[in-house]
Formats: C-alpha cells, sequence, structure tokens
C-alpha cells in the first residue's frame, strides 16, 4: 500500500482539472538510478514515449530534481529528452520553490501540475507548501496516458505544438529585456505579420479553447463549445473572426477571437477576447480597429458588451482606447457604443491581412 500522503495512485481517486503540465524528477523517476553514484543511470522504461505522447497532447513539461545542473542536462540531452522541457529546476533548493518557480513561468494554475516523485518526503513538502498542485509515484508513471486527466478532449494545431510556443515567447521575453532598443523599435525588430480573418472549420477547436482557458483578457467571459461555435460561423447574423500572429521567431498561432451579432441596425460585439501571450502587442485594438471599420463601411453603428470579473479590465481600456463609451447598464453588463468619427490608426510596426 502506498503511504497516506498527496500522491494515491491516479485511478483511485477524481481529478478534478484536466493536467496543463507535469513537472518529473529525475533520479528514479525519469531514469532509473541515481546520477550523481552512477554516471551510466539508464531512461526508464517507456519514458520517451510516455514524454513524447504528452508533449503531442499540448501538455507542458518541466524538471523539478535534486541534482547538480550540467551533469543533468547533459544526460537529458544524451536521451534525446532535453528540449521536452520548459524551465527546468535543478539544483538542492527544496522541490516546492522549484515548482513554484516553473508554475510561474509558465503562467499556469498551480491545480493544473502535476509532480511527479519517488520519494515520499518530496512529494509531502510539495504537498504541503502548494496544496492545489497534484503528486503522484513515479510508480504509477505507466498510468499517466490513459488516466482522463491527462487526455485533453481533443488536440488543436496550436495545442499540438504548445512547448514550442511557449519556448518562442521565452526567446522574446529574454531578447526584449536584454534589448537596448526603445520600446516601439524593438516591437518593429519583431517583424510581425497579423490575419484576421473569419472563422474556418479547422479553427473551432482552438475557438474554443480560447473562450474556456482565457479569464484575463476575455470581455464577457462567456464561453462557447464547438458545436455552439460552428452554428455561429454558418450564420448569416454572426461575423466570427479569428487572428493569428507570428514573428521572427516564429509564429505564436491563433491568439483572439471576436464574436460580433449582426442582427439588429445596430452591431454588437458579443464577445472580444485574447490570449495573455500577446497583451503587449495591441491586437485587441487592431481587431477591434478592424471590426469599428466595417460597421462604418456596412452603414452600422457598433456597440459591445462588457461583464467585468476582477481580471479583465485590460480588455474595458482597449474599448476605451478605440472610442468606445458607456451609454448604458444592463444589471452587470455594461453596455459600450463607438465613436464612429473615430478609428485609431493601426500600428505600423506589423504586417496586417485582412478578410477580403
Amino acid at each position: 500500500m502506498h503511504s497516506n500522503e498527496c500522491a494515491t495512485n491516479i485511478s483511485e481517486r477524481a481529478i478534478p482539472k484536466k493536467v496543463k503540465c507535469v513537472i518529473w524528477d529525475l533520479d528514479n523517476t525519469l531514469w532509473d538510478g541515481i546520477l550523481l553514484e552512477d554516471h551510466d543511470v539508464k531512461p526508464r522504461k517507456n519514458i520517451s514515449k510516455i514524454i513524447a505522447e504528452l508533449d503531442q497532447r499540448g501538455i507542458l513539461q518541466s524538471i523539478a530534481s535534486r541534482n547538480e545542473p550540467e551533469p543533468a542536462l547533459s544526460k537529458l540531452a544524451e536521451f534525446g529528452l532535453d528540449h521536452y522541457f520548459l524551465k527546468p529546476q535543478i539544483g538542492w533548493g527544496a522541490k516546492s520553490n522549484s515548482v513554484q518557480n516553473i508554475v510561474k513561468a509558465l503562467n499556469i494554475g498551480a491545480d493544473t501540475v502535476v509532480f511527479i516523485d519517488d520519494e515520499v518526503f518530496e512529494r509531502e513538502e510539495v504537498s504541503f507548501v502548494l496544496p492545489h498542485v497534484r503528486c503522484l509515484d513515479a510508480r504509477d508513471i505507466e498510468l499517466i496516458t490513459e488516466d482522463e486527466a491527462f487526455n485533453p478532449a481533443y488536440v488543436t494545431a496550436t495545442s499540438a505544438v504548445r512547448r514550442e510556443l511557449y519556448q518562442a515567447e521565452f526567446m522574446r521575453q529574454e531578447d526584449e529585456i536584454s534589448s537596448t532598443l526603445p520600446p516601439e523599435d524593438f516591437l518593429y525588430s519583431l517583424n510581425m505579420v497579423i490575419e484576421i480573418r473569419e472563422a474556418t472549420s479547422e479553427d473551432l477547436h482552438r475557438a474554443e479553447e480560447l473562450t474556456v482557458r482565457t479569464n484575463q483578457l476575455n470581455t464577457t467571459g462567456r464561453t462557447f463549445s464547438m458545436a455552439e461555435l460552428d452554428v455561429l460561423r454558418a450564420d448569416p447574423n454572426a461575423l466570427l473572426l479569428v487572428s493569428e500572429l507570428k514573428d521572427r521567431y516564429g509564429p505564436y498561432g491563433v491568439i483572439g477571437l471576436c464574436l460580433v451579432d449582426l442582427s439588429a441596425p445596430v452591431w454588437k460585439i458579443d464577445l472580444l477576447l485574447m490570449s495573455c501571450r500577446v497583451m503587449s502587442r495591441g491586437i485587441g485594438v487592431i481587431m477591434l480597429n478592424y471590426i469599428q471599420r466595417r460597421a462604418v463601411e456596412c452603414g452600422h453603428k457598433l456597440q459591445a458588451e462588457f461583464i467585468p470579473n476582477g481580471r479583465n479590465r485590460m480588455m474595458l481600456v482597449t474599448y476605451k482606447f478605440n472610442g468606445f463609451s458607456e451609454i448604458r447598464r444592463e444589471g452587470e453588463v455594461q453596455i459600450l457604443e463607438a465613436d464612429t468619427k473615430y478609428f485609431p490608426t493601426f500600428p505600423d510596426y506589423l504586417m496586417l491581412t485582412l478578410p477580403e
């Protein structure tokens, strides 16, 4: 029997949320043996297959290990596994500190993280400091690819390359911090290209994922299933737009979604949301700008709903920056209307592709 601590067999307990990140120990977990005692350690059976499968599902992975960093990273490279792990924490501090550093760097909820370690003490230490992190005994590794919590409902084009998107973003952040250029000049140096287009059937999985995952940059907090989005996509009285961004580091993927109700003489934005990864790139302003211009060209006023949730004030600022002002309230819903005579110019530090 396992001891009575945080790492019970995953088949014996309910896991409330889908896993977004797995954090691995190394010694007697990812590989058999202790590296400092035996430099000829071998990867655990099927570990390469498990890690690759989690990666393909869009589950991020990292390392929290008590080891010397250079030999440990070299051994991971020898096994061909080093590229899978984001922000690995290898050293002699508490595992809970390592896990906290990873959670912060990846900007994900602790309740979506699983920590895997062979030592009861390490699991209990992490569980005590970070009670929302789920801990798993290394003996249960073979179970995880079949467990529901580790199986997303679907894998989108974006989720399949999520690790690469994070790696590119870390490079952007590091270069931005070290850059001596003024902020606007740095944006010019990114060679950004944004495409705004009407959503296709191939976009629906990612669109649903955005409504579920995005809280901070979501104007109303509404979520939509893929089936609901598909109905809206085909509805002549609705306009469902997505935005996609890439720069010299690579693609961001689909990072914006907007739903406009066209059924009345006054068009209404029911939902505008952006991925947090592009908060500083001005993408929300660009999407709004396009919709405002399109409404004017079609002879319509444009309104928008905004529902505050304590975290999305930045989206209200985005509306106001684009000339929207509040005209009334319906309960908690603020109704905003655009000034049809005011259009911020599109930023000239990026190339823009719009629907025909």
